[in-house]
């Protein structure tokens, strides 16, 4: 079987479309890195124990596989805050990957998180490390946004050493140009580790 080529799997939850717009700006670093970037997301999480949803989405990215995740060379994980912690569909994808912890599937690939609050100190930064948690337990190799980058030092909207983040509340509920900026360098930063660190990929 063919070894699959490296790509960056940024992988997301969205309720209202702010973190999907991250997804897409990172999907942009990362290809700027010189990998192609996969982009999926997760279905919600339904209370109905009777509930169903059709495998593939009616519109947007497709759900995430196991295979995708098993298969990246990086990955860079979204999703809104949920009182300071990451949302339930994603927690949940990441239950359902024991086999990968057990094999060590994830172990060494360069990852990064990403979030979207609706007010300023809506616990952007803990939900970003909430976020980081089950991929240290994978072995990954956690990457954060160094302050090198400009945006970080001057941003009046989302960004954090931890990861990019977005503050719906600020500009109109679009990303701000920091906020473009700090996705993309994110994006960019998974992009070349995984360049870096991946067996012969350069």
């Amino acid at each position: 079987m063919a070894t699959p080529e490296p790509y960056v799997l940024v992988l997301y939850y969205s309720r209202n479309g702010a973190t999907a717009r991250m997804a897409a700006e990172i999907v942009r670093g990362a290809e700027a890195a010189g990998l192609p970037a996969k982009l999926r997301t997760v279905p919600p999480v339904s209370p109905d124990t009777d509930a169903s949803l059709p495998a593939v989405p009616d519109a947007g990215a497709p759900y995430c596989t196991a295979d995708d995740l098993r298969h990246c060379a990086g990955l860079a994980m979204g999703s809104p805050t949920r009182f300071g912690n990451m949302a339930a569909p994603l927690r949940y994808f990441l239950d359902q990957t024991s086999d990968l912890w057990l094999d060590g599937g994830l172990s060494g690939k360069p990852a990064a998180v990403f979030t979207s609050t609706g007010s300023l100190h809506g616990g952007q930064e803990s939900t970003l490390i909430s976020m980081m948690l089950p991929l240290l337990h994978h072995g990954m190799v956690i990457a954060g946004l160094p302050y090198s980058e400009a945006a970080l030092m001057h941003t009046r909207t989302g960004g954090t050493p931890y990861g990019a983040s977005h503050w719906a509340g600020g500009n109109n509920g679009e990303l701000s140009d920091d906020e473009i900026t700090l996705c993309r360098a994110l994006g960019n930063r998974v992009g070349q580790l995984a360049r870096k660190l991946g067996d012969g990929h350069d």
